[in-house]
C-alpha cells in the first residue's frame, strides 16, 4: 500500500524536484532564523540575545543544506544561484526555478513566524505594526540598516559580508586545497554564517541573501506594515538584492586569483551529482 502511495506522489520532473528542495531548505532556514529574531525582539531580550539569532540562522543553514543538498545542491540564496549561472555551472533556464523555490520557502516561513507570534506581535506593538520607532517589528522579518549607517556604508557592509560568505564556501569545498571532511560541509557552512553574523551583523543585519530578505519584506508590506518597508533606511530594500550578487561574484574572483588558479586540477571521482551538491551548498 505504501509503495503505491509513494509511486503516486513521486515527482519525476527533476526541475520540479529541485524547486521543491530549494523551497523546503529555505523554509527550514528561515523558520529557525526569523523565529529567533521574533523571540529576542518580542521577549525584550528576556528570551535570548543577539547571539541566539546568529546561532539560529547557523542551525537553519545547516539543516536547510542537509534537506536540499542531494537534490538541488542547496543554493538557498539567489546571489549564489545567479553566480553559478554566470560561471556556467547552472543553466540559465534553471535560474527562475531555483529563485521561485527560494522565494516561496522564504515567504511561507515569514507567514509561519507571523502566525506563531501574532499574539506577541499584537501585544508588543498594541496592534500598530511599524518599521521604525520604539516598538518597531518589521526588522523581525527583513533587515534594515542601523540609524547611524549611510547608504554607501550599508552597501559596503552587505557586499563584504557576502564576499566572505562565498569565499568561505569555496574554501570549505575546494577539492584542490585543504577542503573540509566529507559530510562536514553543511555544519561548517552554518558555522560560517554564524561567524559572519557575530562579526558583521551590527550595521545592517547581514542579509547576504536576496532570498532571505525580499520575500519577507513583501510579506510584511502585505501583512500590515505597508510600503514603509521599502522606503525605510534611505530606500534600503534594493541593497540586500544587489550587494550580495556583487559580493558573491567578487568572492569567486578572489578565490580564483589567490588560490584556485595556482593549484593543479584533481582527478574527477565520485558521483557528479554529489559533487555538485557539495560544491554549491550555502545560505
Amino acid at each position: 500500500m505504501m509503495e503505491k502511495i509513494q509511486k503516486a506522489l513521486t515527482i519525476r520532473s527533476v526541475t520540479i524536484r529541485e524547486m521543491l528542495a530549494e523551497a523546503l531548505g529555505m523554509y527550514i532556514l528561515m523558520v529557525f532564523g526569523l523565529s529567533a529574531v521574533a523571540q529576542v525582539v518580542l521577549g525584550r531580550q528576556n528570551f535570548g540575545q543577539y547571539l541566539n539569532i546568529n546561532l539560529a540562522f547557523g542551525i537553519g543553514v545547516t539543516l536547510g543544506i542537509h534537506a536540499a543538498g542531494g537534490i538541488s545542491g542547496a543554493h538557498l540564496n539567489a546571489a549564489i544561484t545567479i553566480t553559478h549561472c554566470i560561471l556556467g555551472n547552472l543553466p540559465w533556464m534553471k535560474l527562475p526555478v531555483y529563485v521561485i523555490g527560494q522565494f516561496l520557502g522564504s515567504f511561507t516561513a515569514a507567514a509561519t513566524v507571523f502566525g506563531i507570534y501574532y499574539d506577541a506581535l499584537y501585544d508588543y506593538s498594541k496592534g500598530n505594526f511599524t518599521v521604525t520607532g520604539p516598538t518597531a517589528t518589521a526588522s523581525i522579518f527583513s533587515t534594515y540598516p542601523a540609524p547611524y549607517m549611510s547608504l554607501p556604508g550599508s552597501f559596503f557592509t552587505e557586499f563584504l559580508a557576502t564576499v566572505m560568505l562565498h569565499l568561505g564556501i569555496l574554501i570549505i569545498h575546494d577539492e584542490k586545497n585543504n577542503r573540509a571532511l566529507r559530510g562536514m560541509e553543511a555544519l561548517l557552512t552554518g558555522i560560517l554564517v554564524l561567524g559572519i553574523g557575530m562579526g558583521m551583523g551590527m550595521n545592517t543585519g547581514y542579509a547576504i541573501n536576496p532570498s532571505r530578505d525580499l520575500p519577507p519584506r513583501i510579506f510584511t508590506a502585505i501583512a500590515g506594515w505597508g510600503t514603509d518597508v521599502f522606503t525605510a533606511g534611505h530606500h534600503w530594500w534594493w541593497v540586500p538584492i544587489t550587494a550580495p550578487i556583487l559580493g558573491s561574484l567578487t568572492g569567486v574572483f578572489i578565490h580564483k586569483i589567490f588560490i584556485d588558479f595556482h593549484n593543479p586540477p584533481v582527478m574527477a571521482c565520485g558521483n557528479e551529482k554529489g559533487q555538485t551538491a557539495v560544491e554549491v551548498s550555502t545560505l
